[in-house]
């Protein structure tokens, strides 16, 4: 089992020679363009609350939740930000065999070319939306705005979430919110998390951004507009204190990294203010790019 591992771990980083492993574990990586290597940089792993570290890299947000009964891991990067995840569990006293349930915000390639990999590593159960599962079960193939620019190793789900359904493991409890749009299995997570003996709402945001989106008119998903006007509508009802993304950028993790490292103090996580700023923006800006279709 740990050659195999090996193996494909050696596969990622382009570092075997392909007779060194099975033919299975062989296929070629396709290789990262400068903005996805810009987003894949390492970052040493941070603990934001007693249960949740971030593991990710310097813009992709994964995040490790322990449990009393084991851990979670939600989103998993590129196939090539594997490594990195997995040096980061090393760093923080991990094993990923500990890693019991994988969640993931949603079905694109920077946040889910990975999960075929570390289900495999882990062992993990799998948990998603109906939807994503469709679009994880695919690869990143026929997607409504990317059309098969964007692949990855598929990956099959082991339990479908429904909206306002739980992930009970431990101690600790996940609520899953369906907020399409971005994909259509779009999935925002939430959790009581705990700073300093004090009891917060974590709010793990799949993403309302549009970017370069065929929104009006789109055969691939005509109901794209309805679901994203629906999904803020949705976010702003839920509670949002510790402010978690997708993308680290939505919720300007870099900077209060460098905070928190300074001052000790773990509360710069806690942005209600940072969280609805960023919904009205993005809320703002699709607006204004349907208007900019519909002329």
């Amino acid at each position: 089992m740990m050659h195999l591992i090996g193996c494909f771990l050696s596969v990622i980083v382009l570092a075997a020679s392909s007779s060194a492993c099975p033919a299975s574990a062989a296929a070629p990586l396709i290789p990262l363009d400068d903005a996805a290597k810009a987003m894949n940089r390492p970052i040493a792993p941070f603990r934001i609350s007693d249960e949740i570290t971030y593991v990710g890299t310097e813009d992709l947000g994964i995040y490790l939740i322990g449990t009393s009964a084991g851990d979670i891991l939600i989103d998993a990067g590129y196939e090539q930000t594997v490594p990195q995840i997995l040096a980061n569990l090393k760093t923080v006293g991990v094993d990923p065999k500990d890693i019991h349930i994988l969640l993931n915000s949603h079905s694109h390639v920077d946040h889910a070319g990975g999960l075929a990999a570390l289900k495999k590593i882990t062992g993990a159960k799998l948990v998603v939306s109906r939807a994503a599962a469709d679009e994880l079960a695919r690869g990143g193939h026929d997607d409504p705005n990317f059309a098969n620019r964007s692949i990855y190793p598929p990956v099959k789900a082991d339990r479908i979430v429904g909206d306002g359904e739980t992930v009970v493991f431990g101690n600790v409890t996940l609520t899953a919110h369906l907020t399409p749009g971005h994909t259509k299995g779009c999935t925002t997570w939430t959790m009581p998390a705990h700073i300093a003996g004090k009891t917060y709402q974590a709010l793990f945001l799949c993403s309302v951004t549009a970017p370069g989106y065929k929104l009006v008119g789109n055969a691939g998903y005509p109901d794209i507009v309805t679901d994203y006007r629906h999904s803020f509508a949705v976010l702003k009802t839920l509670p949002c204190e510790i402010f978690l993304g997708s993308h680290a950028r939505f919720y300007d993790m870099l900077r209060k990294r460098a905070e928190m490292l300074k001052t000790g103090s773990r509360t710069v996580f806690v942005d209600p203010s940072g969280c609805r700023r960023h919904l009205d923006e993005a809320e703002a800006a699709f607006d204004k790019a349907v208007a900019q279709q519909t002329r």
